[in-house]
């Protein structure tokens, strides 16, 4: 299944883009709500609330006095950590449950409104951000809920601020207007996005780009670091490291709109175990690509021995951000190839100007082409460019070891 985080600060109306993608087919897990199941009359929550805080928690009906509760738990941090060791697992626990019960090809919506500052972006395939301008939500809090102004700008300043939701937004719905107008956003979104996504990843289909090249993209650095941040928890300890590398690594300079990824593991072993993960996360197996093109290397015959230039390759299911994940050996040549080649292009202007122009003429080659054809003409004219600077980009590394 998919899973999609959904978040946005108060009075945004996150909650009319939930419903929107609840009528579209969505199964929604609401974070709020589960948070008030788990603690509901007769439930094993409630009571250990009352047994940690006293009755005094309880309203006269027996149902659980937030506000009372907010004025003990919340008085001092040991209060607090008691809280959370109660209400947290309960809520994971449950979360977990109606996750699971999802059918297989379902796209997951998780409203979760503390999703950036919880730091559960990363759990997520793709997190969606309703975004209002500060005025605009402060007149829904104040007229539509009933909430005094004061108290509406206390609650908003104590949430993320906007930038720190633009850097985990895949996707920024703006729900400045009609409530119509967000719903249409959400519709294209399902549509063109969400859907293909879904499919994509259960048949293990990578999105590609186009052979075209682009302007730089200053948002590419943003949306390689979430999907590095989302590897990282993939891989875990298995990953030495993950690096941006490739054209959209090297700010300014034109590329095709894929974002390439390098995982450093220990060996080919470790990153055929992580295959089985990344493929559920929407990352599927190139299965055909088992090594980089080698380099010659003068003076070592065994440079072109192509179990040194071994990798494995995933893609990103997503169609909307076509990405290569490679899966290098730490001090393969591959993977040192990587690394150097993006910091020398960075550092050297006319390295810069020379690999543009191989790109301009490979961008060409493949103009009249489609499909594989098109990979394979680009690619010729690519590949000998990588075969005669290989050597002075090493030497330009060793140099500045």
């Amino acid at each position: 299944m998919l899973r999609i985080g959904l978040t946005g600060g108060m009075g945004a109306g996150k909650s009319t883009v939930a419903r929107t993608l609840v009528e579209l087919g969505a199964v929604l897990v609401d974070s709020d709500a589960i948070a008030r199941e788990v603690v509901a009359p007769g439930t094993p929550g409630l009571a250990a609330l009352v047994e940690a805080f006293g009755e005094q928690i309880l309203a006269a009906d027996g149902s659980l006095d937030r506000p009372a509760l907010a004025a003990v738990a919340f008085a001092d941090d040991e209060s607090r950590t008691t809280l959370n060791a109660i209400t947290h697992p309960l809520v994971g626990a449950r979360t977990a449950e109606l996750i699971g019960a999802a059918p297989a090809d379902a796209i997951v919506v998780q409203d979760i409104p503390l999703l950036v500052e919880n730091g559960l972006a990363p759990l997520m395939q793709l997190v969606l951000v309703v975004g209002a301008d500060i005025e605009t939500r402060l007149r829904r809090l104040v007229e539509h809920r009933g909430v005094a102004e004061a108290d509406a700008r206390t609650r908003i300043a104590a949430q993320a601020t906007d930038e720190q939701r633009h850097a985990v937004a895949d996707v920024w719905l703006d729900n400045n207007g009609a409530p119509e107008m967000v719903a249409e956003q959400v519709r294209a979104l399902w549509e063109r996005r969400l859907v293909p996504f879904e499919r994509n990843q259960r048949d293990g289909v990578r999105a590609r780009a186009e052979y075209r090249l682009l302007p730089a993209d200053p948002e590419w650095a943003a949306q390689a670091r979430r999907i590095i941040a989302r590897l990282h928890l993939l891989c875990g300890a298995s990953a030495v490291r993950i690096d941006h590398v490739g054209s959209t690594a090297v700010p300014g300079l034109p590329a095709k709109d894929v974002i390439d990824i390098q995982v450093t593991v220990a060996d080919l072993a470790t990153a055929d175990s992580l295959a089985g993960a990344l493929a559920a996360a929407g990352f599927p197996l190139a299965a055909s690509v088992t090594h980089d093109n080698p380099k010659p290397t003068p003076g070592d015959p065994s440079g072109t021995d192509l179990d040194r230039w071994g990798k494995r390759l995933h893609g990103n299911a997503d169609p909307a951000r076509p990405a290569n994940i490679h899966l290098r050996v730490q001090d393969s040549p591959g993977q040192r190839f990587a690394l150097d080649l993006r910091d020398w292009l960075r550092a050297e202007p006319d390295a810069r100007e020379d690999y543009l122009a191989v790109k301009r003429e490979a961008e060409q080659a493949a103009v009249d082409k489609a499909g594989e054809a098109a990979g394979q003409a680009y690619y010729a004219v690519k590949e000998p460019w990588f075969d005669q600077v290989y050597p002075v980009v090493t030497e330009w590394a060793h140099a500045r070891a």
